[in-house]
């Protein structure tokens, strides 16, 4: 009997194309390249994972990490740890100056987060010809890790956070009490910023409002979407929303900053230039404009136009939403008018499907991103590439 050398063994590249599994039909280069971006993004999930359980204490933020990772863990294929040869990685081990700047717990979440979402997009790229199911895995856990990020950003308390989400909203929901369904509908849609507006609650007590904006603003953290109280700052600081929003005869805004402190975010009804200037002089962190329509939520308050929306567009720094009965029909004039945000009540609310009226409205508004260079361009959003 002879016995076979070493080179009649099967290479690596050869077990990995008869391997009868997912996977095998990659290259060994692109094995190696799967199988490291597997691990990177694992290992950062873990790192946001144990923030979320030892840092923030936050039940339901470990078990949206935890199942991120799982889910990839069970796609970590074996030929990919197969094809893995650390020693030969001229890479291995190599780091950067930037490490060891990140002495906040949010610098490591948002590094890591960071890592995440870059090690998932190779997954996608080089995942496609060879692991369709890889592939499709990666791109669904990094647009949840997008909201994700978000979250945990915001359960630490950043005022950069809530800022940048901020600016990545296109669509403002506005909601009085009751709406419950409705917002969970919108927010599974895709609103990012819901405002509690509990106006005209004649019989109803401070304790019940409060209940309502608590339940309100757990959801939103469950969609890593922003929650704004109306008016009432005792009732956002008590809820622990994320920042109020001003009419012209509320409290002046030096007031509130006082109150709601450095991190939180306020924002400011606005109907004509000389208001926009002043939010901007008192450091409003966005500005509605509008009514752009005649609406009934504003009985007697004339329509301002698509002129002050124009105005806004050429002057106004900050995110402004323009509002008044806009829906999906009249939409595509408001945003030729230059608005990329808009603020919505009944267009939603009143919705025998409050999803797709949201979606429908999303959709559009994600027209004009695309054609003004993408969401990036916006200040904000991902890159759908």
């Amino acid at each position: 009997m002879t016995c076979a050398s070493v080179s009649d063994a099967p290479t690596p590249s050869a077990q990995l194309r008869s391997a009868a599994n997912p996977g095998a039909t990659a290259p060994a280069p692109v094995a190696r390249l799967l199988d490291a971006n597997l691990d990177r993004a694992r290992e950062g999930l873990r790192v946001l994972e144990d923030w979320a359980r030892f840092g923030l204490d936050r039940p339901d933020l470990v078990a949206r990490c935890k199942d991120l990772r799982q889910r990839l863990g069970l796609i970590h294929r074996e030929p990919y740890k197969w094809a893995r040869h650390t020693a030969s990685d001229a890479a291995a081990g190599l780091g950067h100056p930037a490490q060891a700047e990140r002495q906040e717990p949010s610098a490591v979440v948002a590094a890591n987060a960071a890592r995440v979402q870059e090690a998932l997009r190779v997954l996608e790229e080089f995942g496609r010809p060879h692991d369709p199911e890889l592939a499709a895995e990666a791109a669904r856990a990094r647009y949840a890790l997008y909201d994700l990020e978000v979250a945990l950003l915001r359960a630490h308390g950043s005022g950069a956070a809530r800022r940048t989400l901020l600016d990545r909203c296109r669509l403002y929901l506005i909601i009085g009490s009751g709406a419950r369904a409705t917002a969970e509908a919108a927010l599974q849609a895709g609103v990012r910023i819901l405002q509690y507006r509990p106006k005209g609650e004649e019989g109803r007590h401070d304790l019940e409002l409060l209940e309502e904006a608590r339940q309100l603003r757990l959801l939103c953290q469950q969609h890593g979407a922003l929650f704004l109280v109306n008016d009432r700052i005792d009732l956002a600081l008590a809820a622990e929303a994320d920042g109020v929003h001003l009419g012209q005869t509320d409290l002046p805004v030096a007031v509130a900053r006082r109150l709601l402190g450095p991190d939180r975010l306020i924002g400011r009804s606005t109907h004509a230039p000389d208001q926009l200037e002043q939010a901007l002089a008192e450091g409003c962190d966005y500005v509605g404009v509008g009514p752009v329509n005649a609406t009934p939520t504003k009985p007697g308050k004339e329509p301002v136009g698509l002129a002050y929306v124009e105005a806004a567009a050429a002057r106004c720094p900050i995110p402004f939403f323009a509002i008044g009965s806009i829906d999906a029909t009249n939409l595509p004039a408001v945003i030729a008018a230059g608005a990329s945000r808009v603020a919505v009540v009944r267009a939603i609310g009143a919705a025998a499907d409050p999803g797709a009226a949201t979606a429908a409205l999303l959709a559009g508004l994600g027209q004009v991103s695309d054609r003004q260079g993408g969401p990036q361009a916006q200040g904000g959003g991902h890159d759908d590439g």
